[in-house]
């Protein structure tokens, strides 16, 4: 059979897939072999011996390819004669096999493992999303033997920004950062139903030009605000998130409102679920003012609404599937916004929309009821103005999860006490040179640095372990052909009808193949962090499997590319990564700081009203 590869997007990301990496990723050789898909092939030899068919109930349904909900991809367990399917066992590399054992594979698979599949699927497939029913097989990120989860949580020490006044324009109060509204609320210079009101009207105007936006919260976001002035006039202060607006990725779940995770499938779907990152922003006293575009199924930036685009250059869509929480904090709509990343969707839409934002640790951050791609590989993050707010973030959400058996609390140090004059810092060679001279003029010794590993099918491990997942939580969903009505084609639909022919025993290589890259990542780690690109594949790949944290700093701009005019304000942005090793969030974190304590790329405001002289968007779905 003839491999071949082209460009494909794979989980929440565009990637391209050398053809390499996808040989590299089939060849895993052994196999448990689970045939309902595989004898209707063309590929067929003809036998005398007598054959079992899994034929399905209604073949008329069969050969439209239309097995619809009332009978989702169920077949008999007829014996017929038919000839064996070479052609399946071709796909699980199998060829080993001589005839006598296919068939008997065969007979063994339609006596013994469908039953076991069937009840399975009946057991814990009946709703899809991943929202129920975990699995027990739990990825821990962590290096250290000793676990830290009951460790005492340290109260961290804040800056208080000095002098800090009410702007006369909206425009200015909406690009400040968390700690600077916070200084607000609490001088009484600016109550949260009027800093709410502010978001609200952005969110309005903005997020149909941006397509950013799936539901706005307008109640509840009034209802929290005076709540949080309420305890403020009573002298009852929560923290820092007390009174901010902010915004969540669309398959976080908030009862009473649509969670739609992108996908036509599930436009209407209302969760009576409280997740638990929202239950926690709750209890800081921030105020959810909208729900933002995830891609379809998290995956990519296309939804059932359009395609989110990018602030910096409104032509250009966002990429990744947190594109709504990428662009929204971009463009000032919200102060800080909630996304996710399971391979690039927080890393690439920040690094398009040019904001700062931490993908944590693995397993920092809860992830109960927010939908679920991979459990091993699922990560929620903040976007934000600044580093300095995404440790204000990741300190109200962090924690253990109680039904998230992948929580933990991890260690997470001060980012304000570290002594950055003590770290070794690496720098690869597609790093920012920017960020190391600012950082080697702070003090920190900055040296040349290579992550070094010998495995050689990274990308093909992470498609593997991230497609099976995701198959498993949307079981229901392909076998009831709701994949048909899929925003893009060419995404979830083909890599997760491939996912079927993985079989389990090449599933569980993948893991001991990932088992042996973290091992080689933890004894090469040698630096306290690192810098280097965002937003590569292999990176994106590496950080994904392992488990480690990247903090996506804007580093400056360029010019857009076939630019309409000399003088047009579109950009694109330029960023870099700065990561560490699991639980080291505070040391990234601490050397964004750092960088952009000197630097004011983190504050630039994209033209989303001006694009300058000379500069009309073509074609653009929606006016300005």
């Amino acid at each position: 059979m003839a491999c071949y590869a082209a460009s494909e997007k794979g989980g929440d990301v565009f990637f391209p897939i050398p053809a390499r990496s996808v040989r590299r990723s089939l060849r895993l050789p052994m196999f448990v072999l689970v045939f309902t898909l595989l004898l209707n092939s063309n590929c067929v030899s003809s036998y005398s011996s007598g054959y079992w068919d899994f034929t399905c109930n209604n073949s008329t349904d069969m050969e439209r390819g239309k097995l619809g909900p009332q009978n989702p991809g169920v077949c008999s367990g007829k014996a017929t004669h038919l000839p064996v399917c070479e052609c399946g066992f071709k796909m699980l590399d199998s060829c080993f096999l001589n005839k006598n054992k296919m068939l008997e594979i065969e007979k063994g698979a339609n006596d013994f493992n469908i039953p076991i599949i069937r009840s399975n699927r009946m057991l814990v497939a009946s709703i899809d999303g991943g929202l129920h029913k975990p699995s027990c097989l739990v990825f821990n990120s962590a290096w250290k033997a000793r676990q830290l989860e009951h460790e005492p949580n340290k109260k961290l020490n804040y800056p208080s920004p000095a002098g800090i006044q009410r702007p006369k324009s909206d425009e200015d109060i909406a690009f400040m950062s968390i700690l600077e509204l916070g200084q607000l609320l609490k001088a009484n210079l600016i109550t949260s139903v009027e800093l709410t009101g502010i978001f609200l009207k952005r969110l309005k105007r903005y997020g149909p030009v941006l397509e950013s936006v799936v539901t706005i919260t307008e109640e509840l976001a009034y209802k929290q605000a005076k709540e949080a002035d309420q305890l403020l006039a009573e002298g009852k202060y929560l923290g820092p998130l007390h009174g901010i607006p902010y915004g969540l990725k669309d398959i976080i779940a908030v009862p009473n409102y649509t969670t739609t995770w992108g996908s036509t499938s599930f436009k209407v779907q209302v969760l009576d679920i409280e997740a638990w990152v929202y239950k926690r922003l709750k209890s800081a006293g921030a105020v959810l003012v909208a729900k933002l575009v995830t891609g379809s199924l998290a995956y990519d930036d296309i939804w059932f609404g359009g395609r989110t685009r990018n602030p910096w250059n409104i032509e250009e869509y966002s990429t990744g599937s947190s594109a709504g929480p990428a662009s929204c904090t971009s463009a000032g709509l919200v102060p800080f916004a909630i996304g996710s990343e399971t391979s690039g969707s927080i890393t690439y839409p920040a690094s398009r929309c040019g904001v700062t934002a931490l993908r944590p640790t693995f397993g920092a951050v809860g992830r109960t009821g927010v939908m679920s791609i991979a459990e091993s590989l699922d990560k929620l993050g903040p976007f934000c103005r600044n580093s300095v707010d995404c440790v204000v973030v990741l300190d109200a959400i962090r924690g253990k999860d109680p039904d998230d058996v992948s929580s933990r609390d991890i260690s997470f140090g001060d980012p304000f006490s570290v002594d950055i004059t003590k770290l070794t810092v690496g720098y690869l060679e597609d790093a920012e040179l920017e960020v190391v001279h600012v950082l080697q003029s702070k003090g920190v010794n900055m040296v040349p640095f290579n992550l070094s590993y010998t495995v050689d099918s990274v990308q093909g491990i992470l498609n593997f372990t991230m497609d099976v997942e995701m198959l498993a939580h949307f079981d229901k969903w392909q076998r009831s052909n709701l994949d048909d009505e899929y925003e893009a084609q060419d995404q979830w639909p083909i890599e997760l009808r491939r996912a079927r022919a993985i079989s389990a025993v090449d599933y569980f290589q993948a893991q001991r193949a990932r088992g042996i890259l973290i091992k080689q990542v933890r004894e090469s780690f040698s630096v306290d962090a690192f810098i280097g690109n965002a937003t590569d594949w292999e990176k994106v790949c590496v950080g994904n499997l392992v488990g480690f944290p990247v903090v996506v700093v804007p580093t400056g701009f360029k010019k857009i590319s076939d630019a309409p005019s000399n003088d047009t304000r579109r950009r694109t942005t330029i960023t870099t990564g700065i990561y560490a090793p699991p639980d080291r969030d505070h040391v990234a974190l601490a050397l964004a700081i750092a960088y952009q304590s000197v630097t004011n790329h983190h504050k630039q405001r994209p033209p989303i009203d001006d694009l300058g002289p000379n500069d009309p968007i073509p074609e653009s779905p929606k006016s300005l």
